[in-house]
């Protein structure tokens, strides 16, 4: 069973790489926020995950909460920063 938990886990680090492609290089603010979004998400996942593997869920799930709400806190803080800059749908000017 850790095997699987491991290569779900390293299947998921995988898959950041997509969503730290879209946030490094998207062409908005808003593709640039959903990546950074997206990675969070996923962390949280990892979190999990690694609780399973050192079977000590109890621990790893409040750290995951902590993440999952700080993660939600801060794109909620930057959709809105970029919102009222009404910069949010504009292109980038690092192309």
């Amino acid at each position: 069973m850790n095997t699987f938990f491991l290569s779900v886990a390293l299947g998921l680090c995988l898959l950041m790489l997509f969503s730290l492609y879209r946030t490094l290089f998207g062409p908005t603010v808003l593709d640039r926020l959903i990546g950074v979004n997206a990675i969070g998400s996923k962390t949280v996942v990892i979190l999990l995950l690694i609780g399973f593997l050192y079977e000590r869920i109890d621990m790893f799930v409040d750290i995951a909460l902590a993440y999952a709400f700080l993660n939600f806190i801060a794109v909620l803080a930057a959709s809105r920063y970029f919102h009222k800059r009404k910069g949010l749908y504009e292109e980038s000017f690092m192309d």
